[in-house]
């Protein structure tokens, strides 16, 4: 022992006799310029872009989905997860949590990974067609990484070169950061494909780019633009592309995936050879398989650490179908014990009554988010569900569309939209019961609409802030807003250590 102490201070004092350079490029590892060569180059360099899906528990595979449900008003953290339960309750002291940090760390990754293929494909001597395209797929999902770093975060910096070292940029503004995203996007629509073959599904469409360029104009309230994004697959080219299955649940179940209803989805599989040792952290392994089933699943299933908020399964209840039954969106959105109006012990859970597991225990009147679980083929959850995630779905580009009418003040123009939604879920059509609304009318109709069409998919979050609805006034159905601080909680703090290297880089306010 004491000869390797030995050893150990005599390294330190050569080291520190000397002054070395920590930037430097090492002689004995592959360069850029010696990568970025044949056309099989650029195909691993994009694959390398789309694998930050599935990076760390940071992004698709797990938090993205706390941040955009639980942290809403619809879900909250229910298990004994203590830093993710404050989190919720919007109570952070620590701004290098990895909730937050790892998700802005992760993000980065996939902006540096996209800005490698946008600087270096282009000088490659390939297929001109196939350059384009990946040129333009890089540039999508730069746009997909900074419109979460901008709804989160609210000031991320930009940074559109493949980054260096001593680069410290500082903050842009929330306006340029999504026109960067809009900017991406608009000159990625050119080169994109309307589709794949098979063995490509899961690339970004042209119908991607659109539906992500219309929410990245909505979500500022730019209603004419994103009209005029979303009306490519509404009323342009891609509506014969683009259209609402004829059952609900089809979106959420993986013998259904990739569907006429998917704009674009987030694939997923399950990898047998990945470690299935509930010890192993997660978060640091390559995972193509989705942790958020296990940790969204009820008790006994899964570690229950994010559950729903009992009010939302009352905004089912406010109407029947026409045929008087409850709204089918209830079951296919929400385990809970009258998932079957029959009631718990009709109601079934992972192949057993909600009765025999729950009875009138602490979780008999639990409500659980269904639609990323695989309740529909297994009696059991995981680390590696290879259930596809819908990030965004046709009805969600529908009623948007109906809403950027509606903030033109042309109301009347957007009920067919919206009855659409509506007509599919068995219910009545507005047009017929409830005609001549007026714009806020509808618009408060319309949050109706997106809530229980699109409950547990990540969307709240995103539609309570462009709203100007978030805010301590929530805490009559969510406890947790009873913490919430205008002017602050709408964004996460920017990690500390990134503000602590960069000097440049200031704070979100009011942390």
């Amino acid at each position: 022992m004491k000869k390797y102490i030995i050893i150990l201070a005599a390294s330190f004092i050569a080291l520190s006799g000397c002054k070395r350079d920590f930037d430097a490029v090492n002689p004995n590892a592959p360069t850029i310029a010696s990568f970025w060569k044949t056309s099989d180059d650029a195909t691993k360099g994009i694959n390398a872009v789309y694998s930050t899906f599935y990076r760390t528990a940071g992004l698709y595979s797990r938090w993205i989905f706390y941040h955009g449900i639980l942290k809403s008003d619809e879900g909250f953290g229910s298990g004994g997860d203590g830093g993710l339960n404050n989190l919720m309750r919007f109570n952070q002291t620590n701004y290098n949590d990895g909730l937050t940090a790892q998700t802005w760390s992760t993000l980065y990754v996939g902006i540096f990974r996209a800005n490698q293929v946008i600087a270096n494909v282009p000088a490659i001597n390939m297929d001109e067609t196939s350059k384009r395209r990946i040129i333009a797929e890089a540039k999508f999902l730069r746009a997909l990484f900074y419109y979460n770093l901008t709804l989160y975060f609210g000031r991320p910096p930009l940074m559109l070169e493949p980054s260096q070292p001593k680069d410290v940029p500082a903050n842009a503004t929330s306006a340029q950061a999504y026109a960067q995203v809009a900017k991406d996007l608009t000159e990625a629509i050119a080169d994109l494909p309307t589709s794949y073959a098979a063995s490509d599904l899961g690339r970004a469409t042209k119908g991607a780019a659109y539906a992500l360029l219309g929410k990245t104009y909505l979500q500022q309230k730019l209603y004419q633009p994103a009209l005029d994004a979303f009306a490519y697959l509404v009323t342009g080219p891609g509506s014969s592309t683009y259209n609402l299955t004829a059952d609900y649940r089809d979106n959420f179940i993986i013998s259904k995936e990739n569907n006429i209803e998917s704009v674009f989805e987030i694939q997923f599989s399950e990898n047998q050879s990945e470690s299935t040792d509930d010890d192993v952290d997660e978060s640091r392994i390559n995972n193509t398989g989705s942790s958020i089933a296990q940790f969204f699943a009820p008790p006994g299933i899964g570690y229950s650490d994010g559950a729903a908020r009992r009010w939302v399964v009352n905004e089912f209840l406010q109407e029947t179908t026409v045929g008087g039954a409850q709204d089918p969106r209830l079951a296919a959105s929400f385990i809970f014990n009258n998932a079957n109006p029959a009631g718990p012990t009709a109601t079934l859970v992972y192949g057993q009554t909600f009765a025999s597991r729950y009875g009138n225990g602490p979780d008999a009147n639990g409500v659980w988010f269904r639609k990323l679980l695989n309740d529909h083929w297994k009696n059991q959850e995981g680390f590696r569900s290879p259930n596809n995630y819908r990030l965004i779905r046709y009805a969600d580009v529908l009623l948007m569309y109906a809403e950027c009418l509606n903030g033109l003040n042309r109301t009347a123009e957007a009920y067919p939209f919206v009855d659409r939604v509506r007509q599919r879920a068995g219910l009545a059509t507005l047009t017929a019961t409830k005609p001549g609304l007026s714009q806020a009318q509808f618009l408060t109709q319309l949050k109706h609409e997106r809530l229980t069409e699109l409950a547990g998919e990540g969307w709240r979050w995103a539609d309570l802030a462009r709203w100007g609805d978030l805010g301590p006034a929530l805490a009559t159905r969510d406890a947790d807003f009873s913490g919430f601080i205008v002017g602050k909680h709408e964004l996460y703090p920017i990690p500390q250590s990134d503000i602590d290297l960069n000097p440049n880089l200031t704070q979100n306010p009011k942390y």
